[in-house]
């Protein structure tokens, strides 16, 4: 199956991997670039040391075209960012945040960037910096969705620009493959998926209770990191998701993110009281949501813990193989674009 997005990236299937905190890692990039798609790396949870190694094991795993992703407004992504760019990095994957410089240094060596957008504002602007693709991430996903579903954004983005398009948000098979297709991508990407197949690395725990829940089994808050965001429903996500930090939590929250960040605590944390509390507080929350998602992925802890899952997760009862998934998914897309001839 060839598309805008495969001619673009140079792969087989119109089928990402985004990078998601914790799952993304160099063995499962590695796995979906050998079957024929794109991972992207997260190198949220990573220093630049952290990311360099990572992009170098991914090279070692395969030879495949592959991604990494940088969310702008995070503490240490610029820094994970300038690594990508030194190890020239076939794809970079940017979000919340500006990413023309990014554009820029990526196309002097043959790279390519991905911005990843929620509105047609955003697709609009990303596409004026120059940005090679969009990933439209709707309402449906892990994590930070938008306001509206894919069904809708999806076309609304299309209209917009003539950007090859990755929907994101709701899918996680060949017949949501042939959906998004027909709305105006050119690819999807199944994070939640992706993150049930044997290469993937969260707990074993976690997969059992992701494959038990349904497609209403979610939490959508602002409270949990700072933004809107989507979790599995968990008496842990409610707590989480109950209330903002208070200053006093979040300034202490804070702290402790700076000192794992090699960050100074004093000009983060009293710089943030006196000049910019809101910024601290999306700080402070960024930090606590950081190690609650690494407990639920890693230990399978969810009396602490919390997974961040699309509503796909309901489409989701087996752990295959991403090889194995990518084959089924192109034949049940092949099967219902038969069905559907058969209709007209």
């Amino acid at each position: 199956m060839q598309t805008a997005l495969t001619r673009l990236l140079g792969i087989q299937h119109p089928l990402i991997c985004p990078g998601m905190s914790y799952i993304a890692t160099p063995e499962l990039v590695a796995a979906v670039g050998n079957a024929g798609g794109l991972g992207i790396l997260a190198s949220g949870p990573l220093s630049a040391e952290q990311t360099r190694a990572a992009i170098r094991r991914i090279r070692q795993l395969s030879d495949k075209p592959f991604g990494v992703g940088c969310t702008l407004m995070m503490p240490g992504a610029a820094e994970n960012a300038e690594v990508a760019l030194q190890e020239q990095v076939p794809v970079i994957n940017f979000s919340l945040g500006k990413g023309d410089w990014i554009v820029k240094r990526a196309h002097a060596y043959g790279g390519k960037a991905i911005a990843t957008v929620v509105t047609e504002k955003h697709a609009r602007s990303a596409e004026k910096s120059g940005a090679d693709a969009l990933l439209v991430t709707g309402h449906e996903a892990a994590a930070h969705g938008g306001e509206v579903t894919s069904l809708v954004l999806v076309p609304a983005i299309r209209q917009a620009c003539s950007l090859p398009l990755i929907a994101a948000g709701g899918f996680a098979d060949g017949n949501g493959l042939l959906a998004a297709l027909a709305l105006g991508a050119d690819g999807v990407a199944m994070g939640s998926r992706l993150a049930m197949t044997r290469e993937s690395p969260v707990h074993a725990t976690t997969k059992e209770m992701i494959r038990e829940r349904g497609v209403g089994d979610t939490l959508y808050s602002r409270n949990f990191d700072g933004l809107w965001c989507r979790v599995m429903d968990s008496p842990a996500a409610r707590r989480a998701t109950r209330k903002p930090l208070g200053l006093f939590a979040a300034s202490w929250q804070a702290s402790q993110a700076a000192r794992k960040m090699g960050m100074p605590v004093g000009k983060v944390v009293l710089g943030g009281v006196l000049k910019q509390p809101q910024a601290l507080r999306q700080l402070a929350q960024f930090g606590a949501a950081t190690e609650a998602i690494r407990l639920a992925i890693q230990d399978g802890d969810h009396q602490r813990g919390v997974q961040l899952i699309g509503q796909a997760q309901g489409l989701i009862d087996d752990v295959p193989s991403v090889a194995e998934l990518f084959e089924r998914i192109l034949r049940q897309a092949a099967d219902c674009r038969q069905r559907l001839q058969g209709v007209f």
